[in-house]
């Protein structure tokens, strides 16, 4: 089986509010430690994620994009060469409508994500978003229940 790590939680938010989350440049640069994206989020599109300096992080493309439903990124690193070296990726947003507590009639969005390498040899990249996307969702999801991002990455 090839690395992959698989990521879920549940955000007080709509389907729609965490699509353009994930999709707009100025939201995405609040909760990804000022990163910005470059997409315009279409099949086949490409996809750029880029540091506050310019330089860029990650490149792709988009493989699948159901919005509000599932997005699909074709990814890989471009600034660290053992993990440019460990090659492409595959990042998949899977965003449904969940109860969540449902006796005291919360409902949430249930967010999975799932980066899965391509070949065999992608641990090191797996290896590396494991650690990340705690961190970068931890961001997403305070932001879309408080109006701010957590404590992660503020200065």
């Amino acid at each position: 089986m090839r690395p992959r790590f698989v990521y879920v939680t549940y955000i007080r938010t709509t389907p729609e509010k965490l699509w353009a989350a994930l999709t707009d440049p100025a939201r995405v640069e609040k909760f990804w430690f000022g990163m910005t994206v470059e997409s315009d989020f279409k099949t086949g599109s490409s996809w750029t994620l880029k540091f506050k300096d310019g330089r860029t992080a990650d490149t792709g493309a988009i493989i699948e994009a159901v919005p509000p439903q599932r997005l699909a990124i074709h990814w890989r690193n471009e600034f660290k060469p053992d993990l440019k070296a460990a090659g492409f990726t595959r990042c998949t947003f899977v965003i449904e409508m969940a109860d969540y507590y449902p006796d005291f009639g919360g409902r949430a969005v249930k967010l999975t994500i799932m980066h899965e390498a391509e070949a065999d040899d992608g641990a090191p990249m797996i290896e590396a978003v494991s650690g990340g996307w705690p961190k970068v969702i931890a961001n997403l999801k305070s932001l879309l229940e408080t109006g701010d991002i957590a404590f992660i990455g503020k200065k």
